[in-house]
C-alpha cells in the first residue's frame, strides 16, 4: 500500500474540516465571542457589531478554516483594531466641565474598567485574551499574529501601566 492510498483526498480534507457547521458553532460559541468583543470595545452595541462583522468575514472562508475559534478571535481583534484606526479618538467638547471631588475619592474613583480603557489597543487586547479569556501566551500570540516574546513584553507593559493607574490606586483613609 502506498502513502497516496492512505493520505486523505482533497475532498476528504475539506469535509473533515467543514464538519463543524457554521450555525452550530455560532449557537455554541457566540456568547464567549461576544464577551471577548465586549471586553475589547467596552460597549454592548459595538461588541455586537464587531462580532457580527467577524462572523460575516469567517462565513466566506468557513470550509477552509481549521481552528474556528482562534480564527474568529483573530478576526475580532484585527477588525477592532482597524475600526479604532479609522475612528478619531480626540477630545469631545462639552458644555460643562466635570470636576472630581478630592474630598470624596470614592465618588471619583475609577475601576479596572476605566483603567483598561486607558491602555493602548494592542495592550488591552493582550490583557483581555490572556486574563479574561484565559488563553496561553502561545494562543494569544497565534490570535494576534505575533511572537510569544511580543505577548510577554506587551503584557509586562500593560500590567506596569495598570499598577500606576490612578483609577486603581488604593483609597487612603484619613485618621
Amino acid at each position: 500500500m502506498t502513502m497516496d492510498a492512505i493520505a486523505p483526498t482533497r475532498r476528504e480534507r475539506e469535509v473533515s474540516v467543514a464538519t463543524v457547521d457554521f450555525d452550530d458553532f455560532v449557537a455554541a460559541r457566540s456568547g464567549a465571542l461576544l464577551r471577548t468583543a465586549f471586553l475589547l470595545t467596552r460597549d454592548h452595541a459595538l461588541a455586537e457589531d464587531l462580532l457580527q462583522t467577524a462572523l460575516a468575514k469567517a462565513w466566506f472562508a468557513w470550509p477552509k478554516i481549521e481552528n474556528h475559534e482562534a480564527y474568529l478571535r483573530r478576526i475580532l481583534v484585527n477588525t477592532y483594531t482597524s475600526w479604532w484606526r479609522r475612528k478619531w479618538n480626540g477630545e469631545q467638547p462639552t458644555l460643562e466641565l466635570v470636576e472630581r471631588s478630592v474630598d470624596h475619592p470614592e465618588e471619583g474613583a475609577h475601576d479596572l474598567w476605566t483603567a483598561l480603557g486607558r491602555l493602548p489597543r494592542r495592550q488591552r487586547a493582550v490583557v483581555v485574551l490572556r486574563y479574561f479569556e484565559d488563553l496561553t501566551e502561545a494562543q494569544t500570540a497565534g490570535i494576534l499574529g505575533c511572537s510569544v516574546g511580543t505577548i510577554k513584553s506587551q503584557t509586562s507593559k500593560a500590567l506596569a501601566k495598570l499598577r500606576i493607574d490612578p483609577a486603581l490606586a488604593p483609597v487612603q483613609e484619613e485618621n
